[in-house]
């Protein structure tokens, strides 16, 4: 298998830059993105405003305190999915493999296109061709997996390009504090210092792992790995011209508790289904967005199986989305499911598994496979697609 080469593109300091870059007069000034009433937070501050201490999640009325000239900009989701939009498509003049991870950040599998450049000076040129087209700033990491590419575009901003790898884990990753390693939250970092783990190599080698896998259940398997620079997820690419059938829920309250999240993935999972099989669509992967209460928006997608539409294989698809992604100390004030990439199940091109490995237990007439086959005949109106043992010699 050939070595993967994997960017992380951030852009940087996000609904700040695009506010900029649509007002030129903002240009070089102390601008914060958020509501504009004092006891609204803030969502994206400029790296002048940061100068001053202020940042994300900081109520209006502190930040106010810290820099007396901040200049407040409001929320423009239409405005930042535009220029979303424009930067993916200098990206996409590079590379096919993309996968958004947010609205301003993405994951690039660039294993085959880079082969015929000189690595670093290519990357450049991403981001300065991003910068040129869209007047946005970006850092890039590089690295040979998903989890280090993330890590090393945070490692230098705004306008850093950062490679790490095998070579530096030790070097470089271990000497991050643990707060900077990505999936871990606030209180998560604060439990582990207080545990004597200050870095990331400290969770790497902590001696009592047994404490660990208490603390952080599933999740410990894929915190480990990380720590120790490994990370086999791949680069997902879901088609964004096909159609979806989504829906999505502002809580009453943001909270971060599991049995609160999963009752309303399981709610929103059911209208999803209900509303695909009355239009009689199936779905080739499932997408889970989640809105944190400091307004970070995470959007993760998952392959199914095989085409569906049905409640338990879009739930089951969701509760591992965010099993794998939720940052679980952190609390949640949206929740979306999104079946992706639907069609009519006439335009599928689908090979059929006729058989299942225990063969005494296979019943056609209850199999899926014949679900599938009598929805196709009813559609067509005709009896045209059966079982080869149900055809009459």
């Amino acid at each position: 298998m050939s070595k993967r080469v994997i960017l992380h593109i951030d852009m940087n300091a996000y609904f700040a830059s695009v506010a900029m870059v649509n007002d030129p007069r903002l240009k070089g000034k102390p601008v914060a993105v958020g509501g504009l009433t004092s006891r609204s937070i803030i969502t994206t501050a400029s790296y002048e405003a940061r100068k001053y201490g202020v940042k994300s999640a900081m109520p209006v009325f502190m930040a106010k305190r810290l820099c007396k000239d901040l200049i407040m900009v409001p929320v423009d989701f239409d405005l930042y999915e535009k220029y979303t939009n424009a930067f993916v498509n200098v990206i996409k003049k590079y590379a096919t493999k993309i996968e958004m991870a947010s609205i301003d950040e993405c994951y690039v599998d660039v294993s085959d296109e880079i082969k015929n450049h000189k690595p670093l000076l290519w990357v450049k040129s991403i981001q300065d061709d991003i910068l040129k087209t869209t007047g946005l700033s970006c850092s890039i990491g590089v690295a040979p997996n998903k989890f280090l590419a993330k890590m090393a575009s945070d490692y230098k901003k705004p306008m850093g390009i950062t490679v790490f790898g095998p070579f530096n884990v030790k070097s470089v990753l271990w000497k991050l504090s643990i707060n900077e390693m990505y999936g871990i939250g606030k209180k998560s970092a604060l439990y582990l210092k207080e545990i004597g783990i200050n870095t990331i190599g400290d969770f790497a080698n902590f001696k009592n792992q047994e404490l660990l896998k208490r603390k952080f259940g599933k999740s410990y398997y894929t915190l480990i790995k990380w720590a120790n620079g490994e990370d086999d997820s791949e680069v997902n690419t879901i088609e964004s011209d096909l159609k979806s059938v989504g829906n999505s829920n502002t809580l009453l309250h943001a909270t971060s508790d599991y049995e609160t999240l999963k009752n309303e993935i399981s709610s929103l999972a059911k209208e999803v289904s209900s509303r695909a099989k009355n239009d009689n669509l199936y779905g080739k992967s499932v997408t889970l967005m989640i809105k944190y209460s400091d307004f970070k928006v995470i959007s993760r997608s998952k392959k199914l199986k095989d085409i569906s539409n049905d409640y338990e294989e879009i739930f089951i698809a969701a509760m591992e989305l965010l099993d794998k992604h939720y940052l679980f100390d952190k609390e949640i004030r949206l929740l979306g499911v999104t079946l992706q990439n639907v069609h009519h199940l006439e335009h599928f091109v689908k090979q059929l598994s006729l058989f299942e490995n225990d063969f005494s237990s296979f019943k056609k007439e209850n199999s899926k496979q014949a679900k599938i086959i009598e929805d196709i005949n009813k559609k067509l109106g005709k009896n045209k697609v059966m079982f080869l043992s149900d055809i009459k010699k």
